[in-house]
């Protein structure tokens, strides 16, 4: 009885050594990604969704064909004002019963876009995080959008902010549109460029 009690005891001994041993080094042994991987994967994930106002603003004649633009603020300001040929999905609307009606109607609302074209949203500044759980929800059903990293502020107010000091004071004129409508962008190809144009490959830009 005395040799099992001392058996057990060396046991419980031995598996409280390996238990803090393998507790204390758990990261080590499973993975705790390294700062470079971390670094790697943030600069992934960013290159993955967002997308520069500058490569949004070289694709203007691509919207409504390959490109969709989707403005999730309320349809009264979507109304005032919007990027041109950008449609209209609020995140957020008087009209949902409940916060999951409002989901089911957002998801619904970007299935109905189908499929074969990009699709960008944007809100009310780069500060402003409703185009991103908008994002979210759509990714938790497995639909994948981008994301424009300045918002309408940005966009209609603070041109200079984005574009530099060579670029036309008054280029965001032929950028937005007024009504319910999405509207159809009539500028040129040289409004189109702005002067960061990418490279070759299209990658390589503002």
């Amino acid at each position: 009885m005395k040799q099992n009690t001392s058996r057990i005891m060396l046991i419980a001994f031995i598996a409280g050594l390996l238990g803090g041993f393998v507790g204390s080094n758990f990261g080590t042994f499973f993975g705790s990604p390294s700062e470079e991987l971390l670094v790697k994967e943030y600069y992934d994930a960013e290159n993955a969704v967002a997308v520069s106002p500058h490569t949004l603003r070289t694709q203007m004649h691509k919207i409504g064909n390959e490109i969709i633009i989707i403005d999730v603020r309320s349809r009264e300001d979507y109304e005032q004002e919007h990027i041109v040929g950008a449609l209209n999905i609020p995140g957020f609307s008087p009209d949902d019963a409940s916060a999951d009606a409002g989901r089911e109607r957002i998801i619904e609302s970007f299935k109905a876009l189908g499929d074969g074209k990009e699709i960008i949203t944007y809100c009310y500044s780069g500060a402003c995080m409703l185009s991103r759980q908008v994002g979210q929800i759509l990714a938790s059903e497995g639909i994948f959008v981008k994301h424009l990293n300045i918002g309408w502020q940005e966009w209609k107010y603070f041109w200079n902010l984005w574009n530099s000091d060579t670029e036309e004071a008054g280029a965001p004129a032929a950028f937005t549109h007024q009504g319910p409508d999405a509207g159809v962008f009539k500028g040129s190809a040289q409004d189109e460029a702005g002067s960061c144009v990418p490279d070759e490959e299209g990658k390589l830009s503002c």
